[in-house]
């Protein structure tokens, strides 16, 4: 049998409400020393995409868009504000499903998501028409927070930036992760791997870092919790010595979407 595996997740108190410029990984630092603690080797940070989007400036005022003659037609046939369609396709590269419920798109990053991200929940302003936009290369800007937060601890770590998003047929939202760096993305255990009676597994690919966005989404809370970064500890055997190729690889390609 293999040896049973301890993951932990922790969310970080006390950390402030953040605007453009200020930096995140000076904010996890200062949280743990306050705790008495810090990053170790193997450490994965999840931190929420709203923080990632507030420090990059990413929001926007929807009465200030100049709103097309396709948002106006999207608006009325799904129910949305003028200003609100126009964000979703500015944001998107195609939208896939409009439905009073939700505007299904591929954001411009890939991902398939409701209202292509754009959220005002949380937002300073979000009552007045202040909405939030996701990072526009979220790999990226989790490339640039694991560089920061390496540099000010000395160890090796990883990071997952994760939103929270719907799934086909079924009810709710769980934690996925859209940017990461540092550890891998997916375990393909295809002809790797064997089942309890010495099988060869034939199809199982984890999704490894939407497994803990996931876990850690649960920690960290969705509403008034002020928890929008978590580290999860014991998973270090998927973090890697590089930044890795990012959570786009796990994003299925066009072609082989089966229900188009």
């Amino acid at each position: 049998m293999n040896a049973l595996r301890k993951l932990t997740v922790r969310p970080l108190a006390g950390l402030p409400m953040f605007a453009p410029g200020q930096s995140i990984a000076q904010a996890i630092c200062a949280s743990l020393a306050a705790a008495g603690d810090g990053l170790r080797g193997g450490d994965i940070c999840v931190i929420a995409q709203k923080i990632v989007s507030k420090v990059e400036g990413r929001t926007v005022d929807l009465a200030a868009l100049e709103v097309s003659a396709e948002a106006r037609a999207l608006a009325e046939r799904t129910g949305r504000e003028p200003g609100m369609a126009q964000a979703i396709l500015d944001e998107s590269a195609e939208i896939m499903r409009p439905h009073p419920a939700a505007i299904i798109a591929r954001h411009r990053t890939g991902h398939v998501l409701a209202n292509a991200g754009i959220d005002a929940s949380n937002v300073a302003g979000g009552d007045a028409g202040t909405v939030l936009l996701w990072p526009p290369d979220p790999d990226g800007s989790a490339r640039r927070l694991r560089a920061e937060l390496e540099a000010a601890c000395g160890v090796r770590v990883g990071v997952v930036i994760a939103d929270s998003m719907g799934r086909a047929w079924r009810i709710g939202t769980v934690g996925t992760a859209i940017g990461c760096a540092g550890l891998a993305v997916l375990e393909d255990r295809r002809g790797r791997a064997v089942d309890l009676y010495g099988r060869t597994l034939q199809a199982t690919v984890i999704a490894v870092a939407d497994s803990i966005a996931a876990m850690a989404g649960l920690a960290m809370g969705e509403g008034d919790e002020g928890t929008p970064v978590a580290i999860v500890r014991g998973a270090g055997r998927w973090t890697c010595g590089d930044d890795g190729p990012g959570a786009a690889i796990g994003l299925r390609p066009v072609e082989q979407d089966m229900f188009r």
